[in-house]
């Protein structure tokens, strides 16, 4: 048996397609339990669900009303309502492949019990709709076809994405589930299971979804996404001593890079760029204390850290077979400022309102995943095979 949640807030107008995707998915209906969660207060998305065509095999779940409304916090309510022995999780405008459960189930059965949790590959069913989506596309080709295969393999904490994430549910309860006030809870969630000895795989399946390509959303999106970043990695710094010991030496410096390291790199993001200035000749207030030695030291460390950048947001691009060309990557260098603006933003909200959700706004278009981007997700699987 096998329970998928998918919490819904201010979801009206895709509930109904919704419904259609997951009724693709290729799972015995009576083995699949779904569970969609909503908000009490939210009448329009319960009314739209509402409906005398729902399947007997998806559930609507009302969380009632709270001082706090996260998604965590109905996942945390709705878990004890699921089912299945894998609880699994889906968002409101996802699109999986109809075969993932099947490749969840058997990748579960075929490995132990300390692989605890399985993470999907996301890609966007609108990556061509304008410069921001095509940057958005870049990035999470980036991210899901190099940077999570390559934590896998070396063994480090995994940062789970908030959907198509599927766990073995006794071992979700034994960690505690879901931190209802973190607003990025699937992140420290991975770093909960590593410390307890979990490990997180990646599995061959791709969900669509879309790509929010509105600068001002996006923002909040990505502001809300480095909030829950800067959260985590200060809940999971309060004993150092005793995150050392439980990841190891190698889990803990990795934990440092991966959080610590994005914060900083993008807090720090107009030190960066204007070190690219003092590359070309220009002059920079640091050059009259730093020596000329080390000014070209910071300097030359900027530009590898971006030929960095750029050769894995180029390798992540051919692995995904999204329909966007290589003629994207330059426009990342404007995308990256949004990024830095995004971060700053997220510090100022953790201070100001550490819990607040910024709900991104779903259904601005229709799922329309082309051909190339599909032939090429399932051409990846590669990547993220596990050897061992």
């Amino acid at each position: 048996m096998v329970s998928v949640l998918v919490a819904l807030y201010r979801e009206s107008g895709i509930a109904a397609r919704l419904v259609r995707r997951l009724g693709r998915l290729d799972w015995p209906r009576d083995r699949l339990d779904i569970l969609l969660v909503v908000e009490d207060d939210d009448r329009a998305t319960r009314a739209a669900l509402d409906r005398p065509d729902l399947p007997d095999w998806m559930r609507v779940l009302v969380v009632p009303p709270g001082t706090l409304k996260t998604k965590p916090r109905a996942l945390n309510y709705a878990l004890d309502f699921c089912r299945g022995s894998i609880v699994g999780i889906y968002d409101a405008e996802d699109a999986p492949e109809p075969d993932q459960i099947r490749k969840v189930v058997a990748r579960f059965h075929a490995r132990p019990r300390a692989v605890a949790c399985l993470q999907g590959v996301l890609a966007f069913y609108n990556p061509r709709t304008n410069r921001l989506s095509r940057c958005f596309t870049v990035d999470y080709a980036a991210w899901f076809q190099v940077m999570l295969p390559g934590l896998d393999r070396m063994g480090l904490p995994v940062p789970l994405g908030g959907t198509t994430v599927f766990f073995r549910r006794e071992v979700l309860e034994e960690v505690g589930a879901w931190d209802a006030h973190n607003v990025t809870e699937d992140a420290d969630l991975g770093v909960r299971l590593a410390r307890r000895g979990y490990r997180t795989e990646l599995i061959d399946s791709v969900t669509f979804e879309e790509a929010n390509c509105h600068v001002i959303p996006w923002i909040r999106q990505r502001s809300r996404w480095l909030k829950g970043y800067m959260m985590t990695w200060a809940v999971h710094m309060r004993a150092p001593v005793l995150l050392w010991r439980q990841l190891g030496p190698r889990g803990f410096l990795g934990f440092q890079a991966l959080f610590l390291g994005t914060i900083a790199q993008l807090l720090l993001a107009p030190l960066i760029l204007s070190c690219w200035v003092a590359g070309l000749g220009a002059g920079h207030p640091l050059a009259l204390v730093l020596p000329a030695w080390g000014m070209g030291l910071l300097v030359g460390t900027c530009l590898l850290a971006e030929a960095v950048t750029l050769f894995v947001n180029g390798l992540g691009l051919r692995r995904s077979g999204q329909p966007v060309g290589m003629g994207t990557l330059p426009l990342m260098h404007v995308y990256g400022p949004l990024a830095a603006l995004a971060a700053w933003r997220g510090l100022w909200d953790l201070a100001r309102r550490p819990f607040h959700w910024d709900k991104t706004a779903h259904g601005l278009h229709q799922p329309r995943p082309a051909p190339a981007a599909r032939a090429g997700a399932r051409a990846a699987p590669s990547a993220f095979r596990r050897t061992g």
